[in-house]
């Protein structure tokens, strides 16, 4: 089947490795904007993608996962950790090198209204990173090229001509797309990129990111609080909570046995065919703010397993059976 397909990786040599990346916002007050805290938006994240892969990073709005996609992309600068691309550490590199690397990692973002500059016709939109990023030196070759983009994508070649508010939500998340690979690249960051469309569009895009990946085998860090589109086009998921990573492994193995309480609570909220879910997990309060998170674990005032150590120790990552691994009290102590 398609999904079967798009399951495969092709190998798992790692095309971007993230070990402990940290991103903190600084809070500042009064004349002199002295710093008086942080926003912990990113706190120690770690996750590989391989060639091929699409790993899906899940979570509630807040929780950073926006954040962990720009600091990848290096438009968020990082406090600490690191980021290493197809073996290049890109955080140490100066403004000219980091270029050269732009062509192979891309974004297409969640706001299909806003990414794309409404003063620039579809053809130059494509164009435009394909000169900024030398990839179609001659005249013809980027003709050419952009003929072929609106054929991947779906599009007439007669919206060449055409502005972005001439086009459908689905449309223009389409040109963003077309941008995305127009520089050949071996990643794409997809940050929610079908949370603004309609329900009847967001399948169409679904598809064409599957097919895309199949035809010019890339790999994807897919952001999403969607459950059903993780299990439509992940391999693996990641699932995160307040700046941190607290469940990850295969997209079967933790949409079929979650075992963090908080990725419980997500998956008990999608709604099922027969109706509420016998094993419902309601979550208490909202999401504590990043600039106080809780001590311990950060989930302990929302969970419905909370212990003691819970609220003053926080708990690394066990490993269950490979490559499942949580980051939870409760469920080391039951092992």
């Amino acid at each position: 089947t398609a999904t079967a397909q798009s399951r495969q990786v092709v190998t798992r040599v790692p095309l971007l490795s993230v070990r402990d990346l940290t991103v903190h916002f600084p809070i500042t007050r009064g004349v002199l904007r002295q710093q008086t805290g942080a926003v912990r938006a990113v706190d120690g994240i770690s996750l590989d993608i391989a060639v091929g892969e699409t790993l899906a990073l899940v979570g509630e709005s807040g929780c950073g996962k926006t954040t962990v996609g720009k600091a990848i992309m290096q438009l968020h600068p990082a406090t600490a950790g690191s980021v290493v691309f197809d073996g290049m550490a890109l955080g140490g590199l100066n403004k000219s090198a980091l270029r050269k690397q732009r062509a192979h990692f891309q974004m297409v973002f969640q706001d299909p209204y806003s990414s794309l500059n409404p003063r620039l016709r579809v053809v130059d939109i494509l164009e435009e990173g394909m000169l900024a990023l030398g990839v179609e030196v001659s005249a013809a070759g980027r003709k050419k090229a952009i003929a072929r983009l609106l054929d991947q994508v779906g599009l007439a070649q007669s919206s060449q001509q055409r502005y972005p508010h001439e086009f459908s939500g689905g449309q223009r998340q389409r040109i963003a797309i077309a941008r995305a690979i127009a520089v050949r690249p071996k990643l794409i960051v997809c940050d929610e990129p079908t949370s603004a469309l309609d329900v009847s569009v967001q399948a169409q895009i679904l598809n064409l990111l599957k097919d895309l990946q199949l035809e010019l085998g890339l790999s994807y860090l897919f952001i999403t609080h969607n459950l059903p589109v993780v299990d439509y086009l992940a391999q693996r998921v990641a699932v995160m909570y307040l700046g941190r990573i607290v469940e990850t492994g295969s997209v079967q193995t933790v949409l079929a046995q979650p075992r963090h309480p908080y990725t419980q609570a997500l998956l008990a909220a999608v709604p099922a065919l027969t109706g509420r879910r016998s094993d419902t997990v309601l979550l208490k309060g909202g999401v504590p703010s990043a600039a106080q998170p809780p001590s311990g674990c950060h989930f302990h005032p929302r969970c419905p397993h909370v212990m003691e150590i819970c609220r003053s120790v926080y708990p690394e990552m066990t490993e269950l059976e490979a490559p499942h691994t949580v980051r939870c009290h409760w469920v080391a102590t039951s092992q």
